[in-house]
């Protein structure tokens, strides 16, 4: 997938049944040649242990039998205040699900961490570092062992490095927070790169859906997109099609990379 955008769904709702995330398989299926980051999240972590709960039991395989499909798991830190022995409790309890050897498939293959401070202090460069390499050694993480973090807003130079995410989601906004010349003055200042770059904008015009999502692909290779305004994780969405088939002709017309 080097080079070719990424959908993010952070996938923040409960799946009652089999069809609760079909928008997502449906997209899945229909796009190959998208990239598809799915923020895994039963309870603002982990949930009850040993597992997650038999609907997430059930679903997270069908997530990761997709080529095309990245499963992380989502702990929040707080801007560095959950103690590290916390953080590093959750991810394990993530890494443990891929020891159910009965049960193929349920695994996750990395963690967004979430709350992620943009400003830089000595301690918060050195939680961050902690975390990310107990990540990378945690064998119960298939895959890459993805490390991504959301400050949700241009983090400091220093920070985009600290811990070293393989993402950092840079920006984090409403569509008309997004537009103004401070942000973009503060994004732009920015030089990491773009195949590690995440944006998420919510509460974007119906109609500028697609050409936000498109002009987001030039700015970042991993986006997310809606027209929502609130609960914009927690369900698919009017624009949720329109936004998937955008990213999609990003790739045929040679957009990202």
């Amino acid at each position: 997938m080097a080079g070719k955008p990424w959908v993010v769904m952070p996938l923040y709702y409960y799946p009652l049944n089999e069809s609760t995330w079909k928008p997502l398989y449906d997209a899945i299926a229909a796009h190959p040649d998208v990239g598809f980051l799915v923020v895994v999240n039963p309870n603002s972590g982990p949930g009850s242990a040993p597992l997650p709960g038999k609907d997430y039991v059930r679903e997270v395989p069908r997530l990761n039998a997709w080529p095309n499909v990245r499963t992380v798991g989502y702990v929040r830190i707080d801007y560095c205040n959950k103690s590290l022995a916390e953080s590093c409790a959750e991810i394990d309890q993530y890494a443990s699900w891929s020891q159910h050897g009965d049960i193929p498939g349920l695994h996750v293959q990395g963690i967004y961490v979430d709350e992620t401070p943009n400003h830089y202090s000595d301690e918060r460069s050195h939680y961050l570092d902690q975390l990310g390499q107990f990540i990378k050694n945690n064998e119960g993480l298939l895959g890459k062992r993805t490390v991504v973090h959301n400050p949700g807003t241009p983090p400091e130079g220093k920070l985009a490095t600290f811990g070293n995410p393989d993402l950092v989601c840079i920006c984090e906004e409403p569509y008309e927070l997004y537009l103004k010349d401070g942000l973009q003055q503060r994004l732009n200042s920015l030089s990491p790169e773009h195949e590690r770059c995440i944006y998420q904008i919510s509460g974007i015009p119906p109609a500028k859906v697609a050409e936000t999502a498109q002009q987001l692909c030039q700015r970042g290779q991993y986006v997310f997109a809606t027209d929502l305004v609130d609960d914009f994780y927690e369900s698919f969405g009017p624009s949720w099609h329109t936004f998937v088939t955008a990213v999609s002709r990003h790739v045929v017309s040679g957009g990202c990379g």
